[in-house]
């Protein structure tokens, strides 16, 4: 069984060093404090999207981000429809939007928690 920190933990301590970076970010929806998934956006605000979610690798017992549609930059209207699907099936996610041109995952240090 893994150890896991609580889902709105491990936000807001990523989400402090995206403000101590001026990324700009806000949530779409919050979801259970515990032990929502984590679906992020990140927009390059020219209508280009990545949509990325966290999975558990439980192989190799860590966390990993990876894409949550067939390509890895999508149109933003196909990414803003899958997370309106999404919500709809599971209220306890987590949504976070990100700008950033370069479409760069600022968690991407984290893809590889050991849990």
């Amino acid at each position: 069984m893994f150890a896991q920190i609580p889902t709105a933990l491990f936000v807001d301590g990523h989400l402090a060093n995206l403000t101590a970076k001026a990324v700009p970010y806000y949530f779409i929806q919050k979801g259970n404090a515990a032990s929502g998934l984590i679906l992020v956006k990140i927009t390059n605000m020219k209508g280009q999207a990545r949509l990325l979610v966290q999975q558990r690798d439980f192989m190799h017992d860590c966390l990993v981000w990876t894409a949550a549609l067939d390509e890895e930059t999508v149109e933003e209207r196909d990414a803003d429809a899958y997370i309106e699907r999404a919500v709809s099936r599971d209220p306890d996610l987590w949504v976070l939007e990100i700008e950033d041109e370069t479409l760069a995952n600022p968690f991407e240090e984290a893809s590889r928690i050991e849990l």
